[in-house]
């Protein structure tokens, strides 16, 4: 009897996201939805996740209500931080206080550690700059803080947490 995992990674199916991803960006560069796009859209949807498998591994469950409340508060935080990069920019010199953050991971999980750090950087005004596995913290430069435990406690509370909830592992990284 096979174990469930090896079952997972023998599907054509196991990367959804990867191969939504795939298809879509297929049908944007093609400018098409005929349906020789639409197929062709759909094979590499199938078949490049599947010939990646032994690079790629098999996820674990999604919670997506936590990862769409997620989605929205980074977006929102994306729009915020945008006029406060520009007010920042845009006023006087004097203002900026730019400033290192050490920021501790709350756990191991490689997948949730790479999508903390990139959420990190795409709000305006902040930047991860290292990810420390070994330390478990990511280096962040803030192009503005006043308030360093304050900024870090933020995006913990704001990112990482959701993070953790949406791969249902709790606050050591354990499912």
């Amino acid at each position: 009897m096979k174990s469930d995992t090896l079952d997972r990674r023998l599907g054509w199916f196991d990367h959804p996201v990867l191969s939504l991803l795939l298809a879509a960006s297929w049908l944007a560069l093609s400018r098409s939805l005929e349906p020789v796009h639409l197929l062709s859209a759909a094979l590499l949807g199938l078949i490049v996740p599947r010939l990646l498998r032994g690079v790629l591994h098999v996820g674990g469950p999604i919670r997506w209500g936590a990862a769409i409340r997620l989605t929205l508060v980074v977006l929102w935080d994306i729009v915020l931080s945008n006029i406060t990069v520009a007010r920042l920019v845009l006023g006087p010199m004097s203002r900026p206080q730019p400033a290192w953050l050490r920021v501790p991971l709350a756990c191991d999980h490689h997948r949730v550690n790479a999508l903390f750090a990139s959420i990190i950087t795409m709000t305006p005004g902040t930047v991860s700059a290292v990810v420390d596995e070994d330390a478990r913290c990511i280096w962040v430069h803030a192009l503005n803080c006043d308030d360093a435990a304050g900024m870090v406690a933020d995006m913990k509370a704001r990112y990482e947490a959701p993070l953790l909830a949406t791969f249902g592992l709790d606050g050591e990284g354990r499912a």
